[in-house]
C-alpha cells in the first residue's frame, strides 16, 4: 500500500499548543522575547506586523502559533525551527535572573518537556528539514546578538555623553571605569575586571588579537603631556617586551608629548573623538584598535586621529 505524501500531513494540534505554551515562558523579560520571536521570523518579515508586541508574551504567542497553523505549508520549516530550537533548551538565564528564578525555570523546563514530547511524535513531519530549521535557528540567534550589540553600545553611547556633564570628577572616574570594561568586554577584549582609581585614572589591561595590552586612561581638564607619557612607557616596559599599551586621554596629548612619540612607540593612544567614533558606530572598536596598531608600527607614531582613518577608508 503506498504510503501518503508526507507534506500532506499536518501537525497535531496538541504540539502546536505545547510551542505555544513553551514560547512565551522561556522568557520573563519582554524585550529579550521580542529580540528571540524577530530573529526567528526574519525570513517571514510579513508575519511581524501581525503580532502586537505590546500585547502580553502568551498573547502574542499564540498570535504567533495562530498565523503559523492557518498557512502550515507555507510555515512549516519556521515552525519545525521553533520547536526544535526551543525543545533543545536546557537554560533559561533570562528566568534565573529573576527573584522568583527558580520557580519560573521549573515552569519552563516542564513546558520544554512537553513540547520536545510532541517533536518527537512529530517525527514523520519533522524529518527532512531539521537542517533547514537548524540554518533557521543559527541565522536568528545572530540577529539576536546583532540587536543585542546595538542595543548596548546604544546604552554606553548615553552614559558616554551624562559622563560628559558631570560635575563630579571622582564619580566620574568610577563611571568611567564601568564604561571603559563593558565596552571593551562588548568586543571581546577580555578586560581586566580590577582596574586601580587614582581620582579619574584607571590602570588595567586587555587582550587583542593574542597581544597583551597595558592600559591607562585618564579625564583631564588639560591635555595628557610628555611627563605622563614617559611614565606609561616605563611601566610597559616593566611588563615585558612583548607588552604593548593604550593611553586613553578624553582631552587629548599635547603636541610636544605626540611629537617625542612619533618616531618609535610602544602604545597607541586614544581619545573622546575615538570613543565618540565608536559609539556612533561609524568603526569598531577592535577595527579602530587595528588601523592605530598598524600605523603605529609602520611609522612609530602613537597617535592616528579617527578622521584619519576615515579619509583614508573613502
Amino acid at each position: 500500500m503506498q504510503q501518503p505524501d508526507a507534506r500532506k500531513k499536518t501537525i497535531n494540534p496538541s504540539a502546536y499548543n505545547a510551542l505555544a505554551d513553551a514560547l512565551w515562558l522561556i522568557y520573563w523579560n519582554k524585550d529579550p522575547f521580542e529580540l528571540y520571536v524577530r530573529g526567528m521570523l526574519k525570513d517571514h518579515s510579513e508575519l511581524l506586523p501581525q503580532l502586537n508586541f505590546q500585547a502580553t508574551k502568551r498573547e502574542v504567542s499564540g498570535q504567533l502559533v495562530k498565523l503559523l497553523r492557518a498557512n502550515e505549508t507555507r510555515y512549516l520549516d519556521v515552525t519545525v525551527a521553533l520547536m526544535l530550537d526551543i525543545a533543545a533548551m536546557d537554560r533559561f538565564p533570562n528566568l534565573e535572573r529573576q527573584v522568583d528564578g527558580d520557580v519560573m525555570v521549573a515552569k519552563a523546563t516542564a513546558a520544554v518537556a512537553e513540547l520536545r514530547r510532541w517533536t518527537g511524535k512529530q517525527q514523520d513531519i519533522i524529518m527532512g528539514h531539521e537542517e533547514h530549521a537548524a540554518a533557521i535557528a543559527e541565522s536568528a540567534k545572530k540577529d539576536q546578538d546583532s540587536r543585542v550589540f546595538a542595543r548596548v553600545h546604544d546604552d554606553l553611547k548615553q552614559r558616554f555623553i551624562v559622563m560628559h556633564a558631570a560635575t563630579d570628577k571622582h564619580q566620574r572616574g568610577t563611571d568611567f571605569e564601568g564604561f571603559i570594561n563593558e565596552l571593551f568586554a562588548l568586543y571581546d577584549l577580555e578586560p581586566r575586571a580590577a582596574y586601580i582609581m587614582d581620582y579619574e585614572q584607571i590602570d588595567g589591561a586587555f587582550s587583542f588579537d593574542t597581544d597583551y595590552y597595558v592600559l591607562e586612561a585618564k579625564w583631564w581638564k588639560e591635555r595628557i603631556g610628555r611627563r605622563e607619557l614617559d611614565v606609561f612607557k616605563t611601566n610597559i616596559e616593566r611588563k615585558g617586551k612583548n607588552t604593548l599599551g593604550l593611553y586613553v586621554s578624553m582631552s587629548g596629548f599635547t603636541s610636544d608629548a605626540l611629537a617625542i612619540y612619533s618616531l618609535s612607540t610602544p602604545f597607541i593612544t586614544m581619545d573622546g573623538g575615538d570613543f565618540m567614533a565608536v559609539l556612533d558606530q561609524r568603526i569598531r572598536l577592535d577595527d579602530l584598535m587595528t588601523h592605530k596598531r598598524k600605523h603605529a608600527s609602520q611609522t612609530g607614531h602613537c597617535y592616528l586621529p579617527v578622521s584619519e582613518i576615515f579619509s583614508r577608508m573613502e
